[in-house]
């Protein structure tokens, strides 16, 4: 599918569950909720790699039902770092099934994820991951989840992280408050060889995020800064920069 195809697609779904969204929102108890953000970042860092050192916008759109979420997740480079202004380099289709452990706080999340790279000129260029995680609805909120490569990268990549919010209400209707996460990873011989060339077990990214959420009803706006560095020295000699920083602007809306 070509980039205008794909766009005209997007924008599709975004109609979509804009509409069923509202039609869920008129009901007392909703079975279908969804959210639109679009992100953007003054550099497109993932899993501690720098994909594009230059500024990108992120829309995303998702739905959820009955424990299942669906979402499509997009990158476009916003200048001609990488050779693909203005194109969509990166769309991420994702199914995610969550829930929790009888009445405990332990929680649960299963999936998969398909990354496209429409701008790469190969016919395969793009891959497919299951994941599988726990979260703990304890102070902190600590997670664990597995990422497994199904296609391209015969490895796994395992993140440990935590957060806490903090959040004040102004009135009954605006809210304002920060957001810190923290994560650490580590990865599988098979995935860092594929990415980095390094065959061996090691430990990968440490990232960190500080942001101050704004909330209105159903609308967000979230300014973050963010950090993230290779823990391996190993690993992070293969990259143009073992540690990066970046500021995000994001903006959601719910249904």
């Amino acid at each position: 599918m070509n980039t205008k195809k794909m766009g005209r697609f997007s924008f599709g779904i975004i109609m979509f569950i804009f509409l069923i969204g509202n039609a869920a929102m008129a009901q007392d108890e909703p079975v279908f909720s969804a959210d639109i953000t679009l992100d953007y970042a003054s550099m497109y860092v993932w899993r501690g790699i720098p994909v594009n050192r230059e500024s990108v916008f992120q829309p995303a759109v998702a739905g959820s039902a009955y424990g299942f979420t669906g979402s499509i997740w997009a990158n476009i480079d916003m200048t001609d770092y990488a050779g693909t202004s203005g194109e969509f380099s990166e769309i991420d289709y994702a199914l995610d099934y969550s829930g929790s452990v009888g009445d405990s706080v332990v929680g649960y999340s299963v999936g998969v994820i398909h990354y496209l790279f429409p701008t790469v000129g190969a016919t395969d260029a793009s891959t497919t991951e299951i994941y599988g995680g726990l979260s703990f609805d304890v102070p902190l909120s600590p997670f664990i989840t597995w990422y497994g490569d199904i296609n391209a990268i015969d490895g796994s990549y395992v993140q440990f992280g935590v957060g806490h919010s903090l959040e004040r209400e102004i009135s009954p209707d605006y809210s304002v408050g920060i957001d810190l996460s923290a994560s650490f990873a580590f990865a599988s011989s098979g995935y860092n060889n594929g990415y980095f060339g390094v065959d061996e077990t090691k430990w990968n990214d440490f990232t960190f995020g500080v942001g101050v959420p704004f909330n209105l009803k159903h609308v967000s706006l979230t300014p973050s800064f963010n950090m993230s560095t290779m823990m391996s020295e190993a690993i992070g000699d293969t990259l143009s920069e073992r540690t990066n920083y970046w500021f995000a602007l994001s903006f959601g809306k719910s249904f």
